[in-house]
């Protein structure tokens, strides 16, 4: 799976190098959380390596999100708006099903094999544009399979109900549909807001499991917060693992016994999360202990 850089920094160690190509991204969280900022790091990043970019909006107009991104430093945006490079399409105040079903497709022929950064900005409108929820399922299915074949998508979502706790109703579609999820989230501390990011999934890859804060700097926009502890590369196979899979040799289909194998040796601490790989070994045996 090949890795695009988000354009967050400090973020791409936390996904295993950055998003994968063609995948779409939902950020949720609340106002306030830089959901539309990270948006903007993440088309700026890849205009910088030549891709094209397309910025729906749902909700803002181009002005404000302009100003918005100049006020994070992005000052030469206009220059990437004049060669075409960089497209906004408004989609605020249009009846978003009809967006979707008529203007998307056409869109999506044109910039077909370009491999753009798209970003949809929010897609809570999406969401209560209908009150069916097979109809809201179909509608965000359809924009993310559609978007997808254009580039890599990042979408923001607006997290109603009680803050940090992912249940509203708005958000367990898109969370479902979406290939990597990130939580933006902030608590207010005596004289100060702390802001933290988690990453909820991601698939086909390895991430973090821990909660990550972040500031959002003038210039900069967000930047991760760098842990302190050193990430672990240790292969958790050993020789007494190897020794125990080489007992059941005979016992298994070659091809069982190659796949458990190839799936303990690239095995790191980060993917058992303090699980004893022993124990997981000997629960994959057993499932194959009948074999005749």
């Amino acid at each position: 799976m090949r890795k695009i850089k988000t354009g967050v920094y400090g973020l791409n160690p936390l996904l295993d190098g950055g998003f994968n190509e063609n995948s779409i991204t939902v950020l949720i969280g609340t106002s306030g959380t830089g959901k539309t900022t990270m948006g903007t790091q993440f088309i700026r990043r890849g205009l910088e390596v030549g891709n094209d970019a397309v910025f729906v909006s749902l909700d803002e107009n181009q002005e404000q999100i302009i100003r918005e991104a100049i006020a994070m430093g992005w000052t030469n945006i206009h220059k990437y708006i004049e060669n075409k490079k960089l497209v906004f399409i408004d989609a605020s105040g249009k009846k978003f099903s009809d967006f979707i079903m008529e203007e998307l497709p056409d869109f999506v022929e044109r910039w077909h094999g370009v491999k753009s950064r798209i970003v949809i900005d929010p897609l809570t409108p999406v969401i209560w544009a209908v009150d069916d929820k097979y109809q809201q399922r179909e509608l965000l299915s359809i924009l993310m399979k559609e978007t997808r074949k254009v580039g890599t998508v990042v979408c923001t979502l607006e997290e109603h109900g009680t803050a940090g706790r992912l249940t509203g109703k708005e958000t367990v579609i898109p969370m479902y549909l979406a290939d990597c999820v990130i939580h933006l989230k902030y608590i207010r501390k005596v004289g100060r807001i702390v802001r933290n990011l988690e990453v909820i999934k991601c698939r086909s890859s390895r991430h973090s499991s821990l909660s990550h804060e972040y500031r959002i700097i003038r210039g900069l926009g967000l930047v991760v917060k760098r842990l302190r502890i050193a990430r672990k590369k240790t292969k958790t196979i050993s020789p007494k693992l190897t020794t125990e899979l080489k007992k059941r040799r005979d016992m298994l289909p070659r091809e069982v016994y190659i796949r458990i194998h190839e799936a303990f040796s690239g095995l790191e601490d980060d993917d058992v999360k303090g699980a004893d790989p022993a124990e997981i070994l000997m629960n994959v045996l057993e499932d194959y202990s009948e074999i005749d």
